[in-house]
């Protein structure tokens, strides 16, 4: 499976492409020398700058055409090594340069110390760069591979570098297709693959590093849809994954409603927990910092995030946050004020929020606390404070 994920207009001359990778041996080299032959065939001057086919017939097929620079020879340590030869691609001003292994990390006597700085001169040079990178291999997916897979990965690349891509494709497998391909020799010489079957590419976690790579994936999908957004001044909500916004006051009712929007979140996959808690601008305490913290943990316990906004008018303050993040729901607590004061004083936060909410839907969460006024086990000074800021 391959996803084309096209972002804005690039930040350098030249154009890059990436082919990120959910494991060794999915076909990301293959891929990016298919999409070499394409350009190629339509007139683009493409040179192969460096591959590496780890014996693979299939792949080192797909040379047979394309244009070959050759290789900078370099000593280390007493043994030769091959590497990309910049500068011969940066004189040849090929439109396309192909630059397998981004992450590599280069051997000692070239101008830099990682392929992906080499790379980011061709791109400053105005020449297109199309690369390969596996999700192991991000830097800060780093500590999260190596618990996983219990094999520390030396050779990173910064996530900002694979972000600033114009085009990024996932190349995926499940983990049982590719474990097929192990064993018929399609990845690894034959002495290797039992090794790696009960090693690295065990099921368990192969299908961890694919979760990773589509999350990482989806994670820059939001990002040029935001960017979108903005440019184009879109305002209203897109629903495109389920985004569930949970108000927070600082009062007892709080667990009750961050545990209800989790529910509701995990109704879809990939459903996404908000929690927000809106802050007077004057500064002036409003909630119990207590309080928040102990809530705070807790969505962060459940897969979630908080965010504290600034703003005297809460209703405001809560859908701009909504919109800002595209959310699809947002769960509020049902009033603590008594029916006396409701009546006195008008609508509240929460009936306000319904009627400026347009296409957020808009839960209102019974809770014990629900219409007391006071909160129980509490001083008078302390009840009186807290009680103001109910929504």
């Amino acid at each position: 499976m391959a996803r084309d994920l096209t972002a804005g207009s690039a930040i350098r001359g030249g154009r890059l492409r990436v082919y990120l990778g959910s494991a060794p041996g999915v076909g990301k080299t293959y891929r990016m020398l298919d999409e070499a032959r394409r350009r190629q065939e339509r007139g683009a001057d493409v040179v192969v700058g460096y591959i590496e086919c780890h014996g693979r017939r299939h792949t080192e097929g797909m040379l047979a055409g394309l244009a070959i620079l050759p290789r900078v020879q370099r000593s280390y340590r007493g043994a030769e090594f091959e590497e990309m030869d910049l500068d011969a691609a940066l004189a040849r001003r090929p439109s396309v340069v192909l630059v397998d292994e981004l992450a590599h990390t280069n051997i000692p006597g070239g101008r830099h110390a990682k392929r992906w700085q080499d790379v980011e001169e061709l791109l400053a040079a105005g020449i297109d760069v199309i690369t390969t990178v596996n999700i192991q291999h991000l830097e800060s997916l780093n500590d999260v591979v190596r618990k996983i897979t219990g094999i520390p990965q030396r050779e990173t690349v910064p996530d900002e570098v694979v972000r600033r891509a114009d085009q990024i494709e996932l190349v995926d497998m499940a983990p049982q297709a590719l474990r097929r391909r192990m064993a018929h020799g399609n990845v690894y010489k034959a002495e290797k693959v039992d090794a790696a079957l009960s090693n690295y590419f065990r099921v368990g976690n192969l299908t961890a590093l694919r979760e990773l790579a589509l999350l990482w994936v989806a994670g820059r999908v939001d990002e040029g849809l935001r960017d979108y957004r903005a440019s184009h001044r879109i305002d209203r909500v897109w629903e495109t994954r389920e985004r569930v916004v949970v108000a927070l006051t600082g009062g007892p009712e709080g667990e009750t409603l961050i545990r209800r929007a989790a529910r509701i979140a995990d109704r879809t996959a990939g459903g996404e927990l908000l929690a927000v808690h809106v802050s007077r601008s004057d500064g002036l305490a409003g909630a119990s910092s207590g309080a928040l913290a102990q809530q705070r943990q807790l969505v962060e316990t459940l897969g979630g995030s908080y965010h504290v906004v600034v703003g005297d008018d809460v209703p405001t303050a809560l859908l701009a946050f909504a919109r800002a993040h595209d959310a699809t729901q947002l769960v509020l607590g049902t009033s603590r004020r008594g029916r006396i004061n409701r009546f006195l004083t008008g609508p509240g936060t929460g009936q306000t929020t319904v009627d400026a909410s347009e296409d957020i839907d808009v839960h209102m969460v019974t809770h014990e606390f629900t219409g007391r006024g006071r909160l129980p086990a509490l001083g008078r000074r302390h009840s009186r404070r807290r009680t103001l800021v109910g929504y």
